[in-house]
């Protein structure tokens, strides 16, 4: 267990952040927001020695190989924020060097890696933990809360829309992004797998799906458009929607029906929360919102705060001091990539890799 320092401050948890990419920025501020818990960043990785002095200067910490990295004593948390085709690798070879580890969604492309990631973090006796930060945000936790004190009702219906924008430009700036091999997939695994994953969260993991999808509209390998059924264990019903080829790009929207409610959420605000009884709600609902969502990630991956990244770490830096699972472990991190996959494949979408 990290303890406390004598002067009764927390001991310092050492971090690194292998990748420089726009999610390792998120990254770098959940760890300095983290700072009174003791979180601190020792360095960033990367495979370019020419880009070294560049990325130190732009993080304020050393920029070093991946072998120096997992080599440094200093470091007890390694941060993914690589291409997802090289997450698996790199998260057994920190977990082999003794490091625990944070990694970008989706934790990987195939289930047997994800499995062979736990594994090896269970082997070496360190923890893993997939930022899939919308289960941290307050809104989509109460909204979990509410479902489990059965506010709703039996579930019957879920609905997720995400009329996204990720103009060909966003994919020209590299090579790795729309191929099969490094993303992995398309809208629904890099954009969507979030909200996916809220579904899964919510409803329990599919058993039924179908689904078509296609590239209307951008120049990659992967999905830019998608459709998909799914039934669940107890006979309900969901739809998930999405596009990257939509302009100027819209929020997203989540929405829960039960047989004595329903819940509404666009973007990051609740625009209907409606019981059959208000006044047995186990859960006090939160302020609805009135005014029209901001387009937030829809129309830039920019465009989401760092709250979720900044509550994920705090979670993970309590999970390391008290000695137990964080709150996305690899367990739940499969089971978003084990949706989406379910639906690529109900798709035919991987049989064209």
């Amino acid at each position: 267990m990290l303890s406390l320092t004598e002067n009764s401050l927390p001991k310092p948890i050492g971090f690194a952040i292998l990748g420089a990419g726009m999610v390792a920025d998120y990254h770098r501020q959940a760890i300095e927001a983290n700072a009174g818990g003791g979180a601190r960043l020792v360095a960033v990785g990367h495979y370019n020695p020419d880009r070294f002095a560049d990325i130190s200067a732009k993080f304020g910490v050393p920029c070093l190989t991946q072998e120096q990295l997992l080599a440094n004593p200093k470091i007890d948390v390694v941060c993914i924020c690589t291409p997802s085709g090289q997450h698996a690798a790199q998260t057994i070879a920190a977990a082999q060097a003794g490091k625990h580890v944070l990694v970008e969604k989706p934790m990987a492309l195939t289930l047997a890696d994800a499995d062979a990631m736990i594994a090896a973090c269970e082997q070496a006796g360190v923890k893993l933990g997939v930022l899939l930060q919308r289960r941290a945000e307050p809104l989509f936790a109460q909204v979990f809360r509410a479902i489990r004190a059965g506010d709703l009702g039996d579930l019957t219906l879920g609905l997720v829309t995400i009329p996204y924008q990720r103009p060909q430009a966003y994919y020209d700036q590299a090579d790795w992004r729309g191929t099969w091999a490094l993303d992995g997939g398309g809208v629904l695994m890099n954009q969507g797998i979030h909200l996916v994953d809220l579904l899964v969260w919510y409803m329990g993991d599919p058993v039924q799906v179908h689904a078509h999808a296609d590239t209307l509209h951008r120049a990659i390998e992967v999905e830019d458009t998608l459709a998909a059924t799914l039934r669940f264990n107890n006979g309900a019903l969901a739809t998930i929607t999405a596009t990257t080829a939509n302009s100027p790009g819209f929020p997203h929207r989540v929405e829960l029906y039960g047989t004595t409610g329903g819940i509404q959420i666009e973007g990051e605000s609740v625009t209907r929360w409606n019981l059959t009884d208000p006044n047995a709600a186990a859960v006090s609902p939160p302020a609805v919102g009135h005014q029209a969502a901001r387009t937030g990630a829809g129309g830039d991956p920019r465009g989401i705060a760092a709250t979720g990244h900044i509550a994920i770490f705090k979670d993970f830096i309590e999970a390391l001091r008290e000695e137990r699972s964080p709150q996305i472990d690899g367990a739940q991190g499969r089971r978003s990539l084990a949706a989406v996959l379910a639906i690529y494949r109900a798709a035919g979408l991987l049989n064209l890799k």
